[in-house]
């Protein structure tokens, strides 16, 4: 565990839903920029509740947890917004505005950043076109097929270049095929730059990649390297 450049950091982080049983205990790591790791662990093991700290939408119970050497629990409302651009995520269940075009949902951090519009029309139609959905940039989120849903999904959140990629669960429900393709998106922004964590329980999709793997079991944390 690397101690200098940390970009993130979890310090004895535990973590509960209300008054509810500890989730998390004593979760300790760092990723330092630009690295690849798998988070895995049994259905329950509190996967998702780790992601959901690292990009802010929850609170730790316990511990310390920065990001981008900032102090997350001392973020004001003010702050919190600026730190959670930097972060790009593939939710579970996809999350897709569904009043809004496969273009505009993709756009929608762009328009929030006050990007230009020429400039988001350019980069929008390069990535719908790079993830397989050139024809469908007028299409309701509706009316595509599942793994052309969740490649929507990563095109959203890689859309603004963030700093930290997280993805919960992102080839559970679509065939050997539709992963690789997955995997290959999150592998280009990691090439970019991004330091990307993948929650997956599918072993041998962990074991073809050989990256490194936060673990959780029953809430516990190791880490089982490349």
């Amino acid at each position: 565990m690397s101690v200098g450049g940390a970009f993130v950091r979890f310090e004895n982080v535990s973590f509960s839903y209300g008054d509810g049983p500890l989730v998390l205990r004593d979760v300790t790591f760092d990723l330092e920029p630009g690295t690849f790791h798998f988070l895995t662990g049994p259905s329950g093991a509190g996967k998702t509740s780790l992601l959901r700290l690292m990009y802010l939408a929850e609170r730790p119970t316990g511990g310390a947890i920065r990001l981008f050497g900032r102090d997350t629990v001392s973020l004001s409302r003010l702050e919190a917004p600026v730190v959670r651009r930097r972060i790009g995520v593939v939710f579970q269940d996809f999350r897709l505005l569904p009043h809004l075009s496969a273009f505009d949902n993709v756009a929608l951090p762009l328009r929030v950043a006050s990007v230009g519009e020429p400039e988001i029309r350019q980069h929008v139609g390069e990535l719908l076109a790079w993830v397989g959905l050139a024809d469908a940039m007028d299409a309701r989120p509706r009316t595509l097929s599942g793994g052309e849903q969740q490649r929507l999904a990563i095109a959203r959140a890689v859309v603004a270049r963030p700093d930290l990629l997280v993805a919960d669960e992102p080839t559970g429900n679509v065939d050997d095929h539709n992963a690789a393709r997955m995997m290959r998106l999150f592998q280009n922004a990691h090439h970019y730059g991004a330091t990307v964590v993948v929650a997956t329980h599918n072993a041998a999709l962990v074991a073809r990649h050989g990256y490194p793997q936060l673990h959780l079991e029953a809430g516990r944390f190791s880490i089982v390297p490349a």
